[in-house]
């Protein structure tokens, strides 16, 4: 009996212990590790994280993920994506470090993947444990702890799940984003993506490749403008926060029964699915782009895309096709005009005109302040020319907030009433008056309209063409006439110097037109300038450009060699410049470190003495209005020239100062007086100079500078080291072995001079370029720089400041040098 007795006990020890051995645990300590075959499993049972190999893959390459457990092949995150264990490097092993940190090892201890980069990495945790929460979410926590070391959640693939935040840590800088699987079987990164773009006002964009294929357009509150499918409803809650700290999105079940997941897959298309318990597999509930509108800027420029429309492509009322016939054949490439040409140049008054239920337009190139009415927000867009359209930000509570464009409104569609959003359009003043008549005239309108607009345009046409043909050969004629020595090359010459101006020569395209790199039969290459025929802004430029440049002679200014006028043809020929511009270097991870200090340090005072020469010593006074990093062309030894002269200014000798209606250049470079009042002087270029001075020292763009600690430019943050007294800081870290730390401190210095808010305390270009070729010399303390306010305020006297917008109609988008 005692023998039966000890069996049986022992049968019961033994079954309890392959009970407690298949005990499915959600956790692990630094004193265990998970091998591969084993799993861990969320408290739940929803979640399972464990080693797996993709379906359909033909190699044994070993990936560990997290994947439904009702669903093994729907993988959520995959931790070593871009770094499988090969059968060559034997089994993988995740270990929980007792520093809180996770390792993804194979059997000879080589590391595969680690979360060493989460604040998690310190050698003080106490007690770690890693645990599958029943979110999906893996995290590293203390024990007996509440916050999360560090969490998969921050670090998404190609899935979104509920209470995932998808968008920007503006303290740790984590940007969370999805990312395509390369294949169906291959879990590393692919060439979709979709993410939260910061640029204006926040919007999320996905892109395949360096291409946009969809936006959703800004969050109004309730949704974002351009996400039908985003609409409240009785299964999600959905939350967008943007405040000092984060902008991102979320969403949660409000049914918790209900399994969703979000993916973005390998054809661009993000997809919502949820969980069918019936069929037991997943439903597609939304597909992102959903129809051909949804594809970005399909209709180009204030075109309206209507999927209930055959062509879908409109232009807004108001508006038509810039080019009547590409329409006619849906190349809507061109986009629309407006019918009445806005003139707020000599006096004439314009309005806006409401349109509604639309997907607002990209928000890229926008301003805003989410506490303004929508009442200060006209009277804002009213005084400065530029301001091309305003809308609520929040259209919840009545409508709150303002949103400003300063560019072409590009990727607009029709959606209904209820769905869509109001925006208000700049429109001359004639366009309103016709807007306001009465219903009854507008019927008749309706009908008689159309006819009377046919023969009005045509005739138009006929006479604009007429009109321009006989401008353009009289501007042709007044340039030969000129009192210049430009020499002139026959068309002949030019065809064949860019290979009949072949695609592969062409180094950059801009609002003038595309620029060619050539070559002569004397063997001299150059970079011909090529006035378009669609450009509408060129002509007047291009006269300019010809009459000033060719007055100029300096080392530091690009040398215009002649010109090409003949025919409908208008072309400049330049001299060719083998390395690009400075943006193109400094603002580059890998490229930054060609230019050591000594080298950039040159550059900044050769910029200088010739900004000098355009102030002082040339036969003019010229006001350049434009000089930023990307229009400071490199030669061959990277000495710099400052080039497009298309909208630079004469003065005369006694002329101080001037004015005008049309603002023009590129904000982030542009003066107070400048971007808000359309004043300017000598001291406007003087202030683009300390901007490019602080940009050549800290390899960063003013306008796109980010801190975590704080909402300034590049201008404020280096007005806020300067004042703690920690001005080194802002040097480019690629240049700590290279640099002088008087010579930098100095460039900060005259760089925050030039910089200052009030044009009288900026000191002459004669004074920039003593201050900064003299080691010796005593300099003034710089004071407050201009636009010295975080970008999620406003000071009323610095509103357009904080815009971001190029009318330049020349400034030139380099591919490759010229």
């Amino acid at each position: 009996m005692s023998n039966t007795i000890i069996l049986f006990l022992y049968s019961i020890f033994f079954m309890f212990t392959i009970i407690c051995d298949a005990v499915e645990l959600d956790t692990i300590t630094a004193t265990q590790s998970l091998t591969d075959g084993q799993t861990m499993v969320s408290s739940d049972t929803t979640f399972e994280l464990g080693f797996f190999s993709p379906s359909g893959s033909t190699s044994r390459n070993r990936y560990l993920g997290i994947w439904y457990k009702r669903s093994v092949g729907t993988v959520v995150w995959v931790a070593n994506r871009d770094t499988p264990i090969t059968d060559t490097s034997g089994g993988g092993v995740l270990k929980l470090t007792h520093g809180g940190v996770l390792m993804l090892v194979n059997t000879t201890n080589s590391i595969f993947w680690s979360s060493s980069n989460s604040s998690s990495s310190s050698n003080n945790t106490v007690n770690p444990v890693a645990q599958l929460l029943d979110s999906g979410n893996l995290v590293v926590k203390d024990a007996n702890g509440v916050n999360f070391l560090w969490q998969s959640f921050d670090y998404p693939c190609d899935t979104l799940l509920p209470g995932m935040k998808l968008g920007k840590n503006l303290e740790t800088g984590i940007d969370r984003r999805l990312w395509s699987w390369k294949s169906s079987d291959d879990p590393s990164k692919g060439d979709c993506s979709f993410g939260l773009d910061l640029r204006g006002f926040p919007q999320f964009v996905l892109m395949k490749g360096p291409v946009e294929q969809y936006r959703t357009g800004p969050w109004n509150g309730l949704s974002f403008s351009g996400s039908v499918g985003l609409k409240p409803n009785s299964i999600y809650a959905y939350q967008f926060v943007f405040d000092q700290k984060e902008v991102y999105f979320e969403y949660e079940l409000i049914n918790s029964s209900v399994f969703s997941r979000s993916v973005l897959n390998q054809n661009g298309i993000l997809q919502r699915l949820t969980w069918n318990y019936k069929t037991q597999d997943w439903t597609v509930y939304t597909n992102t782009p959903s129809d051909n509108c949804d594809s970005y800027g399909l209709c180009q420029a204030y075109g309206s895309c209507s999927i209930g429309n055959s062509p879908v492509c409109t232009c807004l009322d108001k508006f038509m096709p810039r080019y009547p016939k590409d329409w006619d054949t849906a190349d809507w490439s061109g986009g629309c005009v407006r019918r009445t040409p806005l003139d707020c140049h000599n006096g004439s008054s314009n309005g806006f005109l409401k349109y509604s239920g639309v997907k607002l337009p990209d928000t890229r190139n926008s301003w805003f302040n989410r506490s303004m009415t929508l009442k200060e927000c006209e009277m804002i867009c009213a005084k400065n020319c530029s301001c091309m359209a305003y809308a609520n930000i929040d259209v919840t509570t009545g409508g709150s907030g303002c949103l400003l464009w300063f560019d072409d409104l590009i990727d607009i569609r029709d959606y209904l009433a209820e769905i869509g959003q109001d925006i208000y359009i700049r429109m001359a003043s004639s366009e309103l008056e016709t807007h306001s008549s009465s219903h009854v005239e507008g019927r008749l309108k309706i009908i008689i309209i159309p006819i009377l607009l046919a023969a009005v345009v045509l005739l138009g046409l006929f006479f604009l063409l007429y009109f321009l043909r006989r401008k353009l050969k009289r501007v042709g004629m007044e340039t030969k006439n000129e009192d210049i020595e430009l020499p002139f090359f026959d068309l002949d010459t030019i065809v064949n110097a860019t290979k009949n101006f072949s695609s592969t020569n062409m180094i950059g395209e801009g609002g003038f037109g595309h620029v060619y790199k050539g070559k002569l039969a004397t063997g001299q290459e150059i970079a011909v300038k090529r006035l378009s025929n669609n450009s509408g802004q060129g002509l007047q430029e291009f006269t300019n450009e010809v009459i000033l440049i060719t007055k100029l002679q300096h080392r530091n200014l690009v040398k215009l060699l002649g010109s090409c006028i003949e025919g409908e043809e208008r072309m400049l020929i330049y001299e060719y410049m083998p390395n690009k511009s400075l943006d193109y270097f400094i603002f580059d991870q890998n490229r930054r470190l060609e230019l050591p200090w000594q080298k950039r340090f040159e550059i900044a005072m050769a910029i200088s003495r010739g900004l000098l020469y355009l102030h002082q010593d040339s036969r003019l006074r010229i006001i350049h209005r434009d000089l930023k990093a990307s229009n400071i062309l490199l030669d061959e030894e990277l000495s710099p020239k400052i080039s497009d002269f298309g909208i630079a200014r004469s003065f005369g000798t006694n002329q101080i100062e001037a004015k005008t209606k049309r603002v023009i250049g590129t904000y982030g470079y542009m003066s107070p007086e400048y971007a808000i009042d359309g004043k300017f002087s000598v001291k406007s270029d003087v202030f683009s100079l300390g901007v490019l001075l602080l940009e050549i020292v800290s390899g960063k763009k003013n306008r796109k500078f980010h801190h975590p600690n704080h909402c300034h430019s590049l201008l404020g943050h280096t007005w806020l080291l300067w004042n703690d007294h920690k001005a080194l800081e802002l040097v480019d870290s690629c240049l700590k072995s290279s640099y002088i730390e008087s010579q930098v401190l100095r460039c900060i210095q005259v760089g925050l001079l030039c910089v200052q808010k009030l044009p009288n305390d900026r000191p002459t270009m004669s004074s920039v370029v003593f201050m900064l070729g003299n080691e010796g010399v005593a300099l003034p303390e710089p004071k407050q720089p201009g636009f010295f306010v975080e970008r999620s305020f406003i000071d009323s006297d610095l509103s357009m400041g904080e815009t971001s917008h190029t009318e330049n109609a020349l400034t030139i988008t380099l591919m490759e040098a010229r």
